[in-house]
């Protein structure tokens, strides 16, 4: 039986005992444009697929993960050291929120690029921004979890930001430590918030906007016109084929970095100690950071307010793309804004006064020949899945414009 058979006879056998067919009438809905610019469709679904893969990796971890300030730190080494696989699985959760930041940023250019915000997809943009501030909560909150030195300082220099705000800035930075100081209080509510406020709220955002973007249907960027459509792919029976190649994709490229640059442990932090020189947060807090050292923290944490207040409003503010057409005012202003962010990043990342974000090297998950080895067999099978993938979306394909020619399969035109 090859593998489209055997995709068939379990759908068949789903669908013989699950009324699915309300979520499958939902997801088939809204066909998905094919054009020069359809790889940015691709964007959101992969963003999907690592979210699933670091409730996997986070899953597993939990297994030997101790959320106490003495046991922390050795519980991570445990686990890089005497689990099997555990090193291989932390570092792809790692890994793996690195690869989310990265979709997540490359979603939000170009949603901003190709003004998919436009009316009537208010709530989609709204509701993706607020998923990108959960995201970034929680890479901020997971960052403590292995209590090592750097990540130790690094929190303690990041939960002090919200004290400069005037009236609640106290409460907050008490509401962030669970103290004066960061110490086990300040663990256990990092821990909560990683592990399930953070993935809930990220879950329930995530299924009510794939739910208006399914309800609201793809946008045409500003620019493609009807005419530049070759197609239009139901979502379910072929471009989900399309994202499942992708996913793929991403998902032997973090057991790649995973295994050629594992992901460190570093010094037991010693909240007694001074902080080393060149304390430094993770990369996709970089342009707040290096923005906090050139500005005093008032107007800075002001300014990026009112970037993030305005960029929540964007569909609002921008009357020119509900009418299919792009401002260039608004598009000069986003520009500056992008070349800011990474003239920032790459200060803060050159900043010779500072020490590398990295921690102390760890030992790799496994021999260099057997992981070689490892790598080359997974990209095999990815290779064998994503031919036959691709064979089946051709083999679907094929059927849709039969049943559009009102043919049935391996009739002759004629």
């Amino acid at each position: 039986m090859t593998i489209e058979h055997l995709g068939r006879a379990v759908a068949a056998w789903l669908h013989a005992r699950l009324d699915v067919e309300p979520v499958l009438t939902l997801l088939r809905r809204k066909p998905v444009p094919i054009h020069r610019h359809s790889w940015i469709y691709t964007l959101g679904d992969a963003l999907v697929f690592v979210f699933v893969l670091q409730a996997l990796t986070g899953g597993l971890l939990l297994f030997y993960y101790q959320p106490a300030e003495a046991a922390a730190h050795e519980s991570v080494r445990k686990i890089m050291t005497e689990v099997p696989c555990g090193a291989l699985v932390r570092s792809m959760h790692v890994w793996g929120a690195t690869v989310m930041m990265v979709f997540a940023g490359l979603h939000f250019l170009t949603t901003v690029w190709t003004r998919a915000y436009r009316r009537p997809r208010e709530l989609v943009w709204m509701t993706g921004m607020l998923m990108l501030g959960v995201v970034m909560a929680s890479g901020f909150s997971g960052y403590l979890l292995p209590w090592n030195e750097l990540s130790y300082h690094a929190t303690r220099v990041g939960t002090q930001i919200p004290g400069k705000l005037p009236l609640v800035g106290p409460g907050l930075v008490w509401l962030l430590r669970g103290g004066e100081q960061i110490a086990a209080q300040t663990l256990t509510r990092f821990f909560a918030a990683h592990i399930f406020l953070a993935p809930v709220t990220l879950g329930l955002l995530l299924a009510l906007h794939v739910f208006l973007s399914r309800v609201r249907g793809v946008s045409l960027p500003i620019g493609v016109a009807e005419r530049d459509v070759r197609d239009r792919r139901p979502f379910f029976s072929e471009f989900l084929l399309v994202d499942c190649c992708l996913g793929l994709a991403i998902l032997g490229t973090i057991v790649t970095l995973a295994v050629l640059q594992p992901a460190s442990l570093g010094v037991r932090a010693d909240p007694l100690k001074p902080a080393p020189d060149g304390i430094k947060p993770e990369w996709y807090f970089l342009f707040l950071y290096q923005s906090l050292k050139l500005l005093p923290e008032g107007p800075a944490l002001a300014l990026w307010a009112s970037v993030g207040l305005l960029l929540f409003a964007l569909p609002f503010l921008d009357r020119d793309a509900a009418r299919g057409r792009k401002n260039p005012w608004l598009s000069a202003v986003f520009a500056v804004l992008v070349a800011g962010v990474a003239i920032l990043q790459l200060l803060a990342a050159l900043d010779p006064r500072a020490a590398p974000s990295g921690e102390l090297a760890a030992p790799p998950t496994e021999s260099t020949a057997h992981g070689l080895v490892s790598l080359v067999l997974l990209w095999s099978v990815i290779g064998w899945l994503v031919v036959h993938l691709r064979r089946l979306l051709r083999e679907n394909e094929r059927w849709r414009r039969l049943r559009g020619s009102g043919r049935a399969p391996g009739e002759s035109p004629g």
